[in-house]
């Protein structure tokens, strides 16, 4: 990683570009002073394909006037624009402070739209058409690369169509997952669980929570290795929206379905993060993408995917 932070390779192509234009300079001020003798009639002798003849002609002025040209706008450019290491250039100017003046102008030719959404209830913002078009390319642009284009996720990111929310569904809850990120951990609970075969046995007694198939004899063993588990995910594997620990009573399963599956989170545990939204999008922007967001599993035209199983 610190090949990405040092200052070595912009000092490295400050270095190259400079030395780069010197020795164009070199190239004009040695070729300019170098003289060929010449013949009567005027080649420099060089003969190719037994009668082609170079003749000892001086550039034209205008090629070395470009050449010239060429030197002056690059060393007018590097003292201009950021280019030589650290250096920023007498004007200023920097891709970040492009992209944050573009961003600050679209905002604020949006502020006018936002405002309208911002004083409306969110069931009402999440059937407004012009609305759920922001929202969703909002969504399409910062949340679809995860949870996918049509919002249902996959393996390690939660469907978000559904009525299975690990925090809480609520409008006033998904800002704040959007709004700050969420960072999701299960520790290696094995050593706390005992053998090899009570960690499968309670993986059986897992499975027999939401009626999935199971080995009754493993799970009536492993039922009391669960009291382990029961501190996040409550009696009876119901979950705790107050630590995101998942519901672990019904079919919905994040990280793989099946015995292998359970046990290998059992042993490994699993940590998962979505990233805070905040300093990325406006508050506006946050609240119109929490209320496309809550419209897919509240209502039925709230958004153009179908609602969740």
């Amino acid at each position: 990683m610190s090949d990405f932070i040092s200052h070595f390779w912009s000092n490295y192509v400050a270095a190259a570009s400079l030395l780069s234009i010197l020795g164009c300079v070199l190239l004009l001020w040695l070729t300019a002073r170098k003289r060929v003798p010449a013949s009567a009639d005027n080649t420099t002798g060089h003969v190719w394909d037994e009668d082609l003849r170079e003749a000892n002609n001086p550039l034209p002025m205008w090629w070395i006037g470009l050449f010239v040209l060429t030197i002056v706008f690059a060393l007018g450019y590097l003292a201009i624009f950021p280019g030589l290491g650290s250096f920023g250039g007498q004007s200023g100017w920097s891709s970040r402070g492009a992209y944050e003046a573009e961003v600050a102008k679209a905002t604020q030719a949006l502020a006018p739209v936002y405002a309208r959404f911002t004083a409306m209830p969110v069931e009402e913002v999440a059937r407004d058409p012009q609305a759920k078009a922001i929202g969703e390319r909002l969504f399409m642009n910062n949340c679809a690369q995860c949870h996918g284009s049509d919002a249902r996720g996959s393996k390690g990111f939660p469907n978000l169509t559904d009525k299975d929310w690990l925090h809480g569904g609520t409008p006033d809850k998904i800002v704040e997952t959007i709004t700050n990120g969420r960072i999701g951990m299960m520790p290696p609970m094995a050593a706390a669980v005992g053998t090899p075969d009570d960690v499968k046995n309670l993986a059986n007694y897992v499975l027999s929570l939401s009626g999935e198939p199971y080995d009754s004899l493993r799970a009536g063993l492993g039922k009391s290795k669960f009291t382990a588990c029961a501190a996040c995910h409550g009696i009876g594997g119901v979950g705790n929206q107050a630590l995101g620990a998942p519901n672990l009573s019904d079919k919905i399963w994040l990280h793989g379905y099946g015995e292998a599956a359970i046990i290998q989170m059992i042993n490994e545990g699993k940590r998962n993060e979505m990233p805070a939204q905040q300093g990325r999008l406006t508050e506006a922007q946050i609240k119109l993408l929490a209320s496309y967001v809550w419209g897919f599993s509240n209502t039925t035209t709230a958004a153009p995917v179908a609602a969740g199983p």
